[in-house]
């Protein structure tokens, strides 16, 4: 009987130390996972951003075209460089890809950044971040950083830096043949069969 009770304790002290390590192990991933940048393959964070004129904008979630989301700042060198290219791939691809610029107006200054806009002759929408929540949540730490989701609001490239316009096409073109296939797929299983 002695035998059976300390068996007994033995054996609910070791399921007691397992449950607890599992949840610590737990605890530190959900940790971990808040703390990542968004990369691809995962979904892309939802937020909603003012554009110049004050008019909110939804960032992530489902959409009809590819997405691209490139984080800025007016003193940024590398990011006047690379205006002119966005600019040019907001033009050629306008019926596959949404450009979305986000202004670090939390690091930067809204006149300036304005400023900026006027100066690149800049068309598509460029967002104000003025608190800091979009830097947050992707995780941004240098400028330019650009995220290219699909319509079904996952991340599928994160560039830190600039690139050539080419590279970009090249990049570009890979996504919106995936999402055609995709969507070709898709319309071929809801076809009636006869």
């Amino acid at each position: 009987m002695k035998r059976t009770i300390v068996f007994i304790v033995v054996v609910l002290c070791l399921a007691g130390i397992a449950i607890y390590q599992n949840n610590e192990k737990q605890n530190t991933m959900l940790t971990f996972s808040a703390h990542m940048k968004p990369k691809p393959d995962y979904i892309a964070p939802t937020l909603q951003l003012p554009d110049l004129s004050g008019m909110s904008i939804v960032i992530g979630g489902k959409r009809d075209k590819l997405l691209l989301v490139n984080f800025w700042a007016s003193y940024c060198r590398p990011c006047e460089r690379e205006a002119p290219y966005l600019q040019t791939l907001s033009k050629k691809y306008s019926e596959q890809l949404q450009i979305y610029g986000i202004n670090a107006t939390s690091y930067d200054k809204e006149r300036q950044a304005r400023e900026f806009v006027d100066q690149q002759k800049l068309t598509f929408p460029i967002l104000m971040d003025r608190k800091g929540i979009a830097l947050d949540l992707y995780k941004i730490s240098s400028f330019p950083t650009s995220l290219l989701i699909d319509s079904e609001g996952i991340v599928r490239e994160r560039i830190t830096g600039i690139i050539s316009e080419k590279k970009w096409e090249t990049i570009i073109e890979k996504w919106i043949d995936l999402n055609d296939r995709q969507d070709q797929e898709i319309s071929e299983q809801r076809q009636p069969i006869y």
